[in-house]
């Protein structure tokens, strides 16, 4: 009989471990726990498709901030 977290292990990543793996990729780091479910469990495209909806996310936001530092600086 397995213990339970091992039975997690190996079921596909949910939402918010698809979410969590996509952060740690942006900042390096993850468990090697996590990278073999990824791995054994996880489709590369939705990594692919999360992480390039990051990418926009984070291009959109970054937009915004020089955008709003740009008009309270009068230019």
């Amino acid at each position: 009989m397995k213990p339970e977290n091992d039975s997690q292990a190996d079921k596909k990543p949910t939402f918010l471990q698809l979410v969590g793996s996509v952060l740690s990729a942006v900042v390096g780091i993850q468990s090697s726990k996590n990278h073999e479910r990824d791995i054994k469990h996880g489709k590369t495209s939705t990594f692919i498709i999360a992480g390039i909806i990051y990418a926009a996310l984070f291009m959109a936001g970054l937009a915004g901030v020089v955008h709003l530092v740009l008009k309270h600086a009068g230019l």
